[in-house]
């Protein structure tokens, strides 16, 4: 079994087949047999994970297994505390309200790499960078959820899948997960798929 993370660069699909003149995962993943791990949008970055083992694959992307996936989210506007908990609380979207997410405001992530092309500077509107962490994925749904609260989404890095983080990561490279790396990766799934087994079953009435 094979699992690699890559670092998606801004602007490329996730998907190997070109259908146009954008730019696909076959311009940065060259071993044959591995599949995408879930999807990360075309105007997104940041962590990315294949492999060649299919229960895996779907254990990762099905949303029942609720495994954490965190995103640095560099924002238009100044996040107040009100904002950040809603976003914590969740969302009412039009396919409905969003599961409850970790959400905070962080540093300027001072490792990141430039973008390109950059994001658009305006000197009279201020922006900042959150931190949300989701146990679902649906579509485009950080820049979704932002917006709903005031504050659209400029720039999306995906940061940690589970355990695995983006850390030594340069956009467009990839690396094998060690043995270790997989196990903890398991473990997460094993860990979420519990909690959210757990949240969803109904309460015993309390006893008089």
């Amino acid at each position: 079994m094979r699992v690699l993370a890559l670092n998606k660069p801004f602007r490329v699909l996730t998907k190997f087949s070109r259908t146009d003149e954008r730019a696909t995962l076959a311009e940065y993943v060259r071993e044959p047999g591995v599949y995408p791990a879930g999807r990360l949008d075309f105007d997104s970055e940041g962590l990315l994970l294949l492999t060649d083992d299919g229960r895996l694959q779907a254990a990762i992307t099905d949303p029942r297994h609720a495994l954490s996936k965190t995103y640095w989210a560099q924002v238009e506007g100044d996040p107040s505390e009100a904002q950040l908990a809603e976003l914590a609380r969740g969302v009412r979207l039009p396919d409905g309200l969003t599961r409850p997410a970790g959400a905070r405001r962080i540093a300027p992530p001072d490792h990141l790499w430039p973008r390109d092309p950059p994001i658009r500077y305006r000197a009279k509107i201020p922006t900042a960078w959150i931190e949300l962490t989701l146990r679902e994925g649906r579509n485009r749904q950080v820049r979704r959820m932002t917006a709903a609260v005031g504050l659209p989404t400029l720039r999306l890095v995906r940061a940690a899948i589970g355990p695995i983080g983006l850390e030594g990561l340069a956009p467009g490279e990839v690396r094998a997960l060690s043995g270790e790396e997989v196990a903890s990766l398991y473990a997460a799934l094993t860990d979420a798929a519990r909690s959210a087994r757990s949240a969803s079953r109904p309460r015993a009435p309390a006893r008089s």
